[in-house]
Protein backbone atom coordinates (compact mmCIF):
# COMPACT_ATOMS: atom_id res chain seq x y z
CA UNK A 1 0.00 0.00 0.00
CA UNK A 2 2.81 2.37 1.21
CA UNK A 3 4.40 1.72 -2.79
CA UNK A 4 0.80 2.34 -4.53
CA UNK A 5 0.48 5.48 -2.34
CA UNK A 6 3.91 6.82 -2.85
CA UNK A 7 3.49 6.23 -6.72
CA UNK A 8 -0.26 8.38 -7.05
CA UNK A 9 2.07 11.40 -5.22
CA UNK A 10 4.66 11.11 -7.70
CA UNK A 11 1.87 11.33 -10.17
CA UNK A 12 0.17 14.20 -8.49
CA UNK A 13 2.94 16.03 -7.88
CA UNK A 14 4.45 15.52 -11.83
CA UNK A 15 0.74 16.82 -12.73
CA UNK A 16 1.09 20.11 -10.20
CA UNK A 17 4.65 20.89 -11.93
CA UNK A 18 3.33 20.89 -15.11
CA UNK A 19 0.11 22.61 -14.70
CA UNK A 20 -0.46 25.91 -15.99
CA UNK A 21 1.24 28.74 -14.48
CA UNK A 22 -1.19 30.16 -11.99
CA UNK A 23 0.32 33.27 -11.56
CA UNK A 24 -1.46 34.43 -14.66
CA UNK A 25 -4.84 35.44 -14.86
CA UNK A 26 -5.00 34.22 -18.55
CA UNK A 27 -6.66 30.48 -19.20
CA UNK A 28 -7.13 29.43 -22.92
CA UNK A 29 -9.31 31.95 -24.69
CA UNK A 30 -11.64 29.50 -26.17
CA UNK A 31 -14.82 28.27 -24.50
CA UNK A 32 -14.74 25.37 -22.86
CA UNK A 33 -16.78 22.24 -23.78
CA UNK A 34 -18.16 19.60 -21.66
CA UNK A 35 -16.10 17.07 -21.99
CA UNK A 36 -12.74 16.24 -20.01
CA UNK A 37 -10.27 17.05 -22.81
CA UNK A 38 -11.29 20.55 -22.64
CA UNK A 39 -12.68 21.24 -19.13
CA UNK A 40 -9.09 19.63 -18.12
CA UNK A 41 -7.19 23.12 -19.42
CA UNK A 42 -8.97 24.86 -16.82
CA UNK A 43 -6.68 25.84 -13.61
CA UNK A 44 -8.24 24.33 -10.46
CA UNK A 45 -6.99 26.29 -7.77
CA UNK A 46 -5.79 29.93 -8.97
CA UNK A 47 -3.55 31.60 -6.98
CA UNK A 48 -5.96 33.81 -5.29
CA UNK A 49 -7.84 30.68 -4.06
CA UNK A 50 -4.68 29.34 -2.82
CA UNK A 51 -4.14 33.01 -0.74
CA UNK A 52 -7.24 33.04 0.76
CA UNK A 53 -6.82 30.47 2.90
CA UNK A 54 -9.89 30.87 4.83
CA UNK A 55 -13.77 31.38 3.71
CA UNK A 56 -16.95 31.68 5.95
CA UNK A 57 -20.68 30.17 4.71
CA UNK A 58 -23.78 29.59 6.78
CA UNK A 59 -26.34 26.98 7.04
CA UNK A 60 -29.72 28.86 7.14
CA UNK A 61 -33.54 28.28 6.01
CA UNK A 62 -36.45 26.88 6.77
CA UNK A 63 -34.83 23.67 8.72
CA UNK A 64 -33.58 26.85 11.51
CA UNK A 65 -37.15 27.13 12.17
CA UNK A 66 -37.44 24.14 14.99
CA UNK A 67 -33.98 24.49 16.28
CA UNK A 68 -33.86 21.24 16.63
CA UNK A 69 -31.89 17.75 15.87
CA UNK A 70 -29.97 18.52 12.37
CA UNK A 71 -30.35 20.46 9.23
CA UNK A 72 -31.42 16.77 7.83
CA UNK A 73 -35.01 17.53 9.89
CA UNK A 74 -36.61 18.25 6.88
CA UNK A 75 -36.52 14.66 6.09
CA UNK A 76 -36.34 13.06 9.71
CA UNK A 77 -39.48 14.74 10.17
CA UNK A 78 -41.12 11.90 7.55
CA UNK A 79 -39.51 9.28 9.65
CA UNK A 80 -42.19 7.62 12.33
CA UNK A 81 -40.27 6.51 15.35
CA UNK A 82 -37.74 9.40 14.81
CA UNK A 83 -36.95 11.47 17.41
CA UNK A 84 -36.88 14.46 15.28
CA UNK A 85 -40.69 13.15 14.08
CA UNK A 86 -41.55 12.52 18.25
CA UNK A 87 -40.37 16.30 18.20
CA UNK A 88 -42.04 17.69 15.18
CA UNK A 89 -45.57 15.74 16.34
CA UNK A 90 -45.28 16.90 19.82
CA UNK A 91 -44.26 20.51 19.17
CA UNK A 92 -46.15 21.22 15.89
CA UNK A 93 -49.10 18.77 14.66
CA UNK A 94 -48.72 15.38 12.82
CA UNK A 95 -46.72 15.36 9.41
CA UNK A 96 -49.95 15.45 7.50
CA UNK A 97 -51.37 18.77 9.72
CA UNK A 98 -48.14 20.70 9.83
CA UNK A 99 -45.55 19.79 6.84
CA UNK A 100 -41.80 20.66 6.30
CA UNK A 101 -43.86 23.34 3.76
CA UNK A 102 -45.45 25.17 6.57
CA UNK A 103 -42.31 26.13 8.05
CA UNK A 104 -41.46 28.87 5.30
CA UNK A 105 -43.32 31.47 6.76
CA UNK A 106 -42.05 31.04 10.21
CA UNK A 107 -38.46 31.54 8.69
CA UNK A 108 -39.41 35.43 8.71
CA UNK A 109 -35.09 36.52 8.94
CA UNK A 110 -36.63 39.64 10.09
CA UNK A 111 -32.96 40.51 11.76
CA UNK A 112 -30.44 39.83 8.45
CA UNK A 113 -28.41 42.07 7.80
CA UNK A 114 -26.18 41.56 4.35
CA UNK A 115 -23.74 44.96 5.37
CA UNK A 116 -23.83 43.53 9.08
CA UNK A 117 -22.65 40.07 8.40
CA UNK A 118 -20.11 40.70 5.27
CA UNK A 119 -18.18 43.08 7.32
CA UNK A 120 -18.46 40.48 10.42
CA UNK A 121 -17.17 37.44 7.81
CA UNK A 122 -14.27 40.21 6.84
CA UNK A 123 -13.22 40.72 10.29
CA UNK A 124 -12.87 37.26 11.31
CA UNK A 125 -10.28 36.89 8.28
CA UNK A 126 -12.25 35.44 5.76
CA UNK A 127 -11.37 35.96 2.01
CA UNK A 128 -14.26 34.68 0.34
CA UNK A 129 -17.94 34.18 1.78
CA UNK A 130 -21.38 33.17 1.26
CA UNK A 131 -24.61 30.93 1.79
CA UNK A 132 -25.55 27.88 1.04
CA UNK A 133 -27.51 28.39 -1.41
CA UNK A 134 -29.80 25.57 -1.16
CA UNK A 135 -29.81 22.63 1.40
CA UNK A 136 -31.25 18.86 0.90
CA UNK A 137 -34.47 20.35 1.31
CA UNK A 138 -35.17 21.91 -1.76
CA UNK A 139 -35.70 25.52 -0.43
CA UNK A 140 -33.60 27.98 -2.82
CA UNK A 141 -31.90 30.96 -1.00
CA UNK A 142 -32.24 33.40 -3.90
CA UNK A 143 -34.45 35.01 -6.29
CA UNK A 144 -35.59 31.82 -8.74
CA UNK A 145 -37.60 31.84 -11.60
CA UNK A 146 -36.89 28.15 -11.91
CA UNK A 147 -37.49 26.77 -8.07
CA UNK A 148 -41.21 28.19 -6.74
CA UNK A 149 -39.57 27.17 -3.24
CA UNK A 150 -37.30 30.20 -3.09
CA UNK A 151 -36.49 33.34 -0.67
CA UNK A 152 -37.80 36.21 -2.13
CA UNK A 153 -41.15 34.60 -3.02
CA UNK A 154 -41.72 33.19 0.27
CA UNK A 155 -40.38 32.84 4.46
CA UNK A 156 -38.19 36.20 4.52
CA UNK A 157 -39.33 37.44 0.86
CA UNK A 158 -35.80 38.67 -0.01
CA UNK A 159 -32.67 37.54 -2.38
CA UNK A 160 -30.69 36.19 0.69
CA UNK A 161 -27.81 35.37 -2.35
CA UNK A 162 -27.92 38.53 -3.97
CA UNK A 163 -27.72 40.80 -0.86
CA UNK A 164 -24.80 38.97 0.39
CA UNK A 165 -22.97 38.96 -2.84
CA UNK A 166 -23.34 42.94 -2.89
CA UNK A 167 -22.39 43.67 0.15
CA UNK A 168 -19.10 41.01 0.14
CA UNK A 169 -18.63 42.72 -3.12
CA UNK A 170 -18.35 46.31 -1.27
CA UNK A 171 -15.42 44.75 0.60
CA UNK A 172 -13.40 42.78 -2.14
CA UNK A 173 -15.09 39.82 -0.58
CA UNK A 174 -14.68 36.66 -3.02
CA UNK A 175 -17.88 34.76 -3.61
CA UNK A 176 -19.13 31.44 -2.77
CA UNK A 177 -22.36 29.54 -3.46
CA UNK A 178 -22.59 26.00 -1.92
CA UNK A 179 -25.08 23.75 -3.47
CA UNK A 180 -26.30 20.63 -1.61
CA UNK A 181 -29.70 19.69 -3.57
CA UNK A 182 -28.41 16.98 -5.98
CA UNK A 183 -29.42 14.87 -3.04
CA UNK A 184 -32.89 16.23 -3.46
CA UNK A 185 -34.08 13.99 -6.10
CA UNK A 186 -36.41 11.25 -5.47
CA UNK A 187 -34.96 8.20 -6.70
CA UNK A 188 -36.36 5.43 -4.59
CA UNK A 189 -40.12 5.87 -5.66
CA UNK A 190 -39.90 2.95 -8.16
CA UNK A 191 -37.45 0.59 -5.52
CA UNK A 192 -40.11 -0.27 -2.46
CA UNK A 193 -37.17 -2.09 -0.61
CA UNK A 194 -36.41 1.70 0.13
CA UNK A 195 -39.78 3.18 1.45
CA UNK A 196 -40.12 4.34 4.32
CA UNK A 197 -36.57 4.80 5.11
CA UNK A 198 -33.41 7.39 5.31
CA UNK A 199 -30.27 7.51 4.37
CA UNK A 200 -30.43 5.65 0.57
CA UNK A 201 -30.07 7.90 -2.40
CA UNK A 202 -32.85 10.72 -1.63
CA UNK A 203 -33.21 13.11 0.99
CA UNK A 204 -36.60 13.32 1.72
CA UNK A 205 -38.29 9.57 2.94
CA UNK A 206 -40.41 8.27 0.42
CA UNK A 207 -43.57 6.40 0.78
CA UNK A 208 -47.08 5.92 -1.21
CA UNK A 209 -48.57 7.03 2.29
CA UNK A 210 -46.09 9.58 2.94
CA UNK A 211 -46.54 13.56 2.54
CA UNK A 212 -43.32 13.32 0.30
CA UNK A 213 -45.05 11.05 -2.58
CA UNK A 214 -47.15 14.44 -2.86
CA UNK A 215 -48.19 14.41 -6.77
CA UNK A 216 -49.57 17.99 -6.13
CA UNK A 217 -47.32 20.27 -9.32
CA UNK A 218 -45.89 23.00 -6.66
CA UNK A 219 -45.46 20.80 -3.98
CA UNK A 220 -43.74 17.89 -5.84
CA UNK A 221 -41.04 20.17 -6.91
CA UNK A 222 -39.97 20.64 -2.67
CA UNK A 223 -39.73 17.21 -2.19
CA UNK A 224 -37.69 16.24 -5.57
CA UNK A 225 -40.62 13.99 -6.39
CA UNK A 226 -40.65 14.66 -9.91
CA UNK A 227 -42.02 12.19 -12.37
CA UNK A 228 -38.92 10.84 -13.97
CA UNK A 229 -35.34 11.76 -12.79
CA UNK A 230 -33.77 12.61 -15.88
CA UNK A 231 -36.37 15.98 -15.51
CA UNK A 232 -34.97 16.38 -11.78
CA UNK A 233 -31.71 16.43 -13.42
CA UNK A 234 -32.77 18.98 -16.04
CA UNK A 235 -34.24 20.81 -12.42
CA UNK A 236 -31.18 20.67 -10.73
CA UNK A 237 -28.99 21.66 -13.70
CA UNK A 238 -31.04 24.89 -14.51
CA UNK A 239 -30.89 26.17 -10.95
CA UNK A 240 -26.77 25.96 -11.26
CA UNK A 241 -27.14 28.29 -14.40
CA UNK A 242 -29.50 30.45 -13.10
CA UNK A 243 -27.22 31.16 -10.12
CA UNK A 244 -24.16 31.65 -12.06
CA UNK A 245 -26.06 34.08 -14.86
CA UNK A 246 -27.82 36.14 -11.96
CA UNK A 247 -24.80 36.56 -8.96
CA UNK A 248 -21.42 34.85 -10.74
CA UNK A 249 -19.68 33.35 -7.57
CA UNK A 250 -16.13 33.01 -7.62
CA UNK A 251 -16.29 29.61 -6.18
CA UNK A 252 -19.26 26.88 -6.60
CA UNK A 253 -19.23 24.22 -3.85
CA UNK A 254 -20.88 20.74 -4.50
CA UNK A 255 -21.73 18.54 -1.60
CA UNK A 256 -21.73 14.81 -1.19
CA UNK A 257 -24.01 13.18 -3.77
CA UNK A 258 -23.02 14.62 -6.82
CA UNK A 259 -22.22 11.18 -8.38
CA UNK A 260 -25.88 11.04 -8.50
CA UNK A 261 -26.19 13.47 -11.33
CA UNK A 262 -25.13 11.98 -15.07
CA UNK A 263 -21.44 12.79 -15.88
CA UNK A 264 -23.06 14.48 -18.58
CA UNK A 265 -24.87 16.86 -16.74
CA UNK A 266 -21.99 17.81 -14.49
CA UNK A 267 -19.66 18.80 -17.29
CA UNK A 268 -22.54 20.91 -18.67
CA UNK A 269 -22.30 22.71 -15.44
CA UNK A 270 -18.59 23.14 -15.50
CA UNK A 271 -18.22 24.38 -18.96
CA UNK A 272 -20.79 27.08 -18.62
CA UNK A 273 -19.33 27.82 -15.23
CA UNK A 274 -15.77 28.35 -16.45
CA UNK A 275 -17.19 29.78 -19.55
CA UNK A 276 -19.37 32.40 -17.42
CA UNK A 277 -15.45 33.08 -15.39
CA UNK A 278 -13.91 33.74 -18.99
CA UNK A 279 -16.76 36.03 -19.79
CA UNK A 280 -16.79 38.13 -16.68
CA UNK A 281 -12.97 38.02 -16.42
CA UNK A 282 -13.28 36.19 -12.84
CA UNK A 283 -10.90 33.08 -11.60
CA UNK A 284 -13.70 30.55 -11.31
CA UNK A 285 -13.57 27.59 -9.20
CA UNK A 286 -15.37 24.45 -8.44
CA UNK A 287 -15.22 22.11 -5.37
CA UNK A 288 -16.77 18.74 -4.57
CA UNK A 289 -16.29 16.19 -2.13
CA UNK A 290 -15.32 12.51 -2.73
CA UNK A 291 -13.63 13.63 -5.82
CA UNK A 292 -17.23 14.12 -7.46
CA UNK A 293 -14.99 16.64 -9.92
CA UNK A 294 -11.33 15.18 -11.27
CA UNK A 295 -9.16 16.90 -9.52
CA UNK A 296 -7.21 18.17 -12.71
CA UNK A 297 -10.00 21.07 -12.61
CA UNK A 298 -11.73 20.79 -9.14
CA UNK A 299 -10.94 20.80 -5.68
CA UNK A 300 -11.35 18.53 -3.42
CA UNK A 301 -13.40 19.00 -0.07
CA UNK A 302 -13.28 16.86 2.90
CA UNK A 303 -16.20 17.87 5.57
CA UNK A 304 -14.79 18.56 9.35
CA UNK A 305 -11.45 16.28 7.91
CA UNK A 306 -7.63 16.97 6.86
CA UNK A 307 -4.82 15.29 5.88
CA UNK A 308 -2.37 13.28 7.41
CA UNK A 309 0.25 15.29 5.56
CA UNK A 310 1.22 17.55 2.95
CA UNK A 311 -1.29 16.94 -0.29
CA UNK A 312 0.76 17.79 -3.63
CA UNK A 313 -2.46 19.79 -4.83
CA UNK A 314 -4.59 22.60 -3.14
CA UNK A 315 -7.55 21.29 -1.24
CA UNK A 316 -10.49 22.24 1.19
CA UNK A 317 -12.14 21.19 3.93
CA UNK A 318 -15.19 22.42 5.36
CA UNK A 319 -15.66 22.88 9.23
CA UNK A 320 -18.38 24.35 11.53
CA UNK A 321 -18.37 26.07 14.61
CA UNK A 322 -20.69 24.10 16.30
CA UNK A 323 -19.75 20.95 18.26
CA UNK A 324 -21.32 19.09 15.73
CA UNK A 325 -24.44 20.56 13.90
CA UNK A 326 -24.20 22.50 10.96
CA UNK A 327 -27.41 24.35 11.48
CA UNK A 328 -28.88 25.94 14.39
CA UNK A 329 -30.11 24.38 17.19
CA UNK A 330 -31.31 25.19 20.42
CA UNK A 331 -28.74 24.13 23.32
CA UNK A 332 -25.62 23.32 20.95
CA UNK A 333 -22.22 23.73 22.18
CA UNK A 334 -19.86 25.09 20.17
CA UNK A 335 -16.24 24.87 20.10
CA UNK A 336 -13.41 27.36 21.31
CA UNK A 337 -11.49 29.65 18.96
CA UNK A 338 -8.09 27.99 20.25
CA UNK A 339 -9.52 24.48 19.15
CA UNK A 340 -10.61 26.13 15.46
CA UNK A 341 -7.39 28.20 14.94
CA UNK A 342 -4.90 25.45 15.94
CA UNK A 343 -7.25 23.05 13.28
CA UNK A 344 -6.92 25.42 10.79
CA UNK A 345 -3.23 25.85 10.98
CA UNK A 346 -2.56 22.27 10.40
CA UNK A 347 -5.23 22.27 7.18
CA UNK A 348 -3.02 25.62 6.44
CA UNK A 349 0.39 23.68 6.69
CA UNK A 350 -0.69 20.77 4.53
CA UNK A 351 -2.08 22.97 1.57
CA UNK A 352 -5.37 23.41 2.18
CA UNK A 353 -7.88 26.34 2.76
CA UNK A 354 -10.84 26.38 5.48
CA UNK A 355 -14.60 26.59 4.95
CA UNK A 356 -15.74 27.45 8.12
CA UNK A 357 -19.43 27.48 8.72
CA UNK A 358 -21.97 29.64 11.37
CA UNK A 359 -25.07 29.16 11.93
CA UNK A 360 -27.91 31.77 11.95
CA UNK A 361 -31.12 31.95 14.09
CA UNK A 362 -34.11 31.42 11.79
CA UNK A 363 -34.96 35.28 12.81
CA UNK A 364 -31.65 36.52 11.32
CA UNK A 365 -29.47 36.83 14.20
CA UNK A 366 -25.81 34.83 14.67
CA UNK A 367 -25.82 34.35 18.63
CA UNK A 368 -23.37 35.85 20.75
CA UNK A 369 -21.35 32.43 21.29
CA UNK A 370 -20.70 32.29 17.62
CA UNK A 371 -19.68 35.87 17.37
CA UNK A 372 -17.16 35.40 20.25
CA UNK A 373 -15.66 32.94 18.74
CA UNK A 374 -15.30 34.95 15.05
CA UNK A 375 -13.88 37.85 17.13
CA UNK A 376 -11.10 35.71 18.94
CA UNK A 377 -10.75 34.12 15.44
CA UNK A 378 -10.43 37.91 13.97
CA UNK A 379 -7.94 39.07 16.28
CA UNK A 380 -5.48 36.14 15.64
CA UNK A 381 -5.52 37.00 12.37
CA UNK A 382 -5.03 40.00 12.19
CA UNK A 383 -2.31 40.17 14.07
CA UNK A 384 -0.82 36.74 12.61
CA UNK A 385 -2.34 37.13 9.15
CA UNK A 386 1.33 37.33 7.53
CA UNK A 387 1.81 34.26 8.40
CA UNK A 388 -1.66 32.79 6.75
CA UNK A 389 -2.19 34.52 3.53
CA UNK A 390 -0.26 34.10 0.90
CA UNK A 391 1.70 31.74 1.76
CA UNK A 392 2.64 27.97 0.70
CA UNK A 393 3.24 24.71 2.38
CA UNK A 394 6.86 23.79 3.60
CA UNK A 395 8.64 21.05 2.42
CA UNK A 396 7.53 19.14 5.98
CA UNK A 397 4.52 20.24 7.44
CA UNK A 398 5.82 20.02 11.22
CA UNK A 399 6.28 17.62 13.98
CA UNK A 400 4.18 17.14 17.17
CA UNK A 401 2.19 14.17 19.53
CA UNK A 402 -1.60 15.24 18.95
CA UNK A 403 -2.67 12.11 17.08
CA UNK A 404 -5.99 11.69 14.69
CA UNK A 405 -8.69 9.47 15.36
CA UNK A 406 -8.44 6.51 13.61
CA UNK A 407 -12.58 7.23 13.00
CA UNK A 408 -12.02 10.26 11.19
CA UNK A 409 -11.55 11.36 7.29
CA UNK A 410 -8.31 10.45 6.31
CA UNK A 411 -7.08 9.59 10.30
CA UNK A 412 -7.84 13.69 10.77
CA UNK A 413 -10.96 15.60 12.08
CA UNK A 414 -11.77 19.16 13.04
CA UNK A 415 -11.18 18.54 16.86
CA UNK A 416 -7.71 17.78 17.31
CA UNK A 417 -6.39 18.91 20.61
CA UNK A 418 -3.08 20.45 20.19
CA UNK A 419 -0.26 21.62 22.17
CA UNK A 420 2.81 24.04 21.68
CA UNK A 421 4.60 20.45 21.34
CA UNK A 422 2.87 20.53 18.22
CA UNK A 423 4.90 22.80 15.38
CA UNK A 424 3.85 23.48 11.85
CA UNK A 425 5.58 25.64 9.30
CA UNK A 426 4.10 27.95 6.29
CA UNK A 427 6.76 29.59 3.80
CA UNK A 428 5.65 32.91 2.33
CA UNK A 429 5.22 32.58 -1.57
CA UNK A 430 8.22 35.18 -2.00
CA UNK A 431 10.16 32.64 0.14
CA UNK A 432 11.52 35.82 2.27
CA UNK A 433 10.27 34.47 5.32
CA UNK A 434 9.66 31.19 6.94
CA UNK A 435 6.68 30.91 9.87
CA UNK A 436 7.28 28.31 12.74
CA UNK A 437 3.56 28.07 14.79
CA UNK A 438 3.38 26.57 18.07
CA UNK A 439 -0.12 25.27 18.16
CA UNK A 440 -0.16 26.02 22.34
CA UNK A 441 1.41 28.16 24.62
CA UNK A 442 5.45 28.07 24.72
CA UNK A 443 7.27 28.14 27.89
CA UNK A 444 9.37 31.33 28.56
CA UNK A 445 12.90 31.48 28.48
CA UNK A 446 12.80 27.30 27.12
CA UNK A 447 15.38 26.26 24.43
CA UNK A 448 13.59 24.73 21.78
CA UNK A 449 15.72 22.16 19.22
CA UNK A 450 13.80 22.74 16.03
CA UNK A 451 16.24 19.91 14.44
CA UNK A 452 13.72 19.24 11.93
CA UNK A 453 14.71 22.51 9.89
CA UNK A 454 17.65 23.35 11.00
CA UNK A 455 21.84 21.84 11.25
CA UNK A 456 22.38 19.09 8.39
CA UNK A 457 18.85 18.37 7.76
CA UNK A 458 17.76 17.83 4.32
CA UNK A 459 14.04 20.26 5.37
CA UNK A 460 16.47 23.71 5.58
CA UNK A 461 15.01 26.61 4.89
CA UNK A 462 14.83 28.11 1.13
CA UNK A 463 17.29 30.61 1.88
CA UNK A 464 19.86 31.23 5.13
CA UNK A 465 18.19 32.61 8.28
CA UNK A 466 18.83 36.02 8.81
CA UNK A 467 16.94 36.49 11.99
CA UNK A 468 14.23 35.46 13.42
CA UNK A 469 10.78 37.11 15.28
CA UNK A 470 8.20 36.65 17.78
CA UNK A 471 5.21 37.71 15.66
CA UNK A 472 3.02 40.92 17.51
CA UNK A 473 6.02 41.41 19.91
CA UNK A 474 8.93 43.66 19.71
CA UNK A 475 10.66 40.85 22.55
CA UNK A 476 14.33 39.81 21.39
CA UNK A 477 14.58 35.77 20.22
CA UNK A 478 17.87 34.22 20.56
CA UNK A 479 18.61 32.16 18.65
CA UNK A 480 21.89 29.53 17.18
CA UNK A 481 21.42 27.47 14.10
CA UNK A 482 24.38 24.26 15.01
CA UNK A 483 25.67 21.54 12.74
CA UNK A 484 23.22 19.69 14.57
CA UNK A 485 20.34 21.83 14.65
CA UNK A 486 18.30 25.06 15.32
CA UNK A 487 18.39 26.76 18.92
CA UNK A 488 15.51 29.52 19.72
CA UNK A 489 15.15 30.49 23.01
CA UNK A 490 11.63 31.46 23.51
CA UNK A 491 11.69 35.16 25.32
CA UNK A 492 10.40 36.29 28.71
CA UNK A 493 6.60 37.19 27.53
CA UNK A 494 2.83 36.71 27.56
CA UNK A 495 2.20 34.36 24.58
CA UNK A 496 -1.42 34.63 22.87
CA UNK A 497 -3.53 31.86 24.43
CA UNK A 498 -4.54 30.76 20.75
CA UNK A 499 -0.99 30.10 18.83
CA UNK A 500 2.51 31.62 19.11
CA UNK A 501 4.18 32.13 15.58
CA UNK A 502 7.68 32.77 14.98
CA UNK A 503 8.78 34.55 11.91
CA UNK A 504 12.21 33.68 10.29
CA UNK A 505 13.42 36.37 7.95
CA UNK A 506 15.46 34.55 4.97
CA UNK A 507 18.24 35.58 2.94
Amino acid sequence: MKIIFNLVVVLLLSYACTTPDTSSSTETSKEYQPNFESLKQHVAAPEWFQDAKLGIYFHWGPYSVPAYGSAWYPANMYLKGNKVNEFHEKNFGTIEEFGYADFIPMFTAEHFDAEEWAELFKMTGARFAGPVAQHHDGFAMWDSQINPWNSADMGPKRDITGEMFEALRKRNIKTIATLHHARNGQRNANTPEYWGENGFNSHYPYHPDLPTASTDPKLRMLFGNWENIDDFNQYWFDQVVEVVDKYKPDILWYDSWLNMIPEQKINEMLAYHFNSGLKNNQEVVVCSKHQDIPWEYGIDDMEQGGRRDIYPLPWMTDITLGNSRWMYVEGEEYKDAALVVRNMIDVWSKNGTVLLNVSPRADGIINQEQREILKDIGAWMEVHGEAVYDTRPFHIFGYGTASASDASHDGQSAKIKYSAKDVRYTVAKDQKSMYVFFLGIPTPGKTIKMRAIGGFHRNQPPSPIKDIKLIGSDAIVPWKLTPQTLLITMPEVEYNNIATVLKLELE
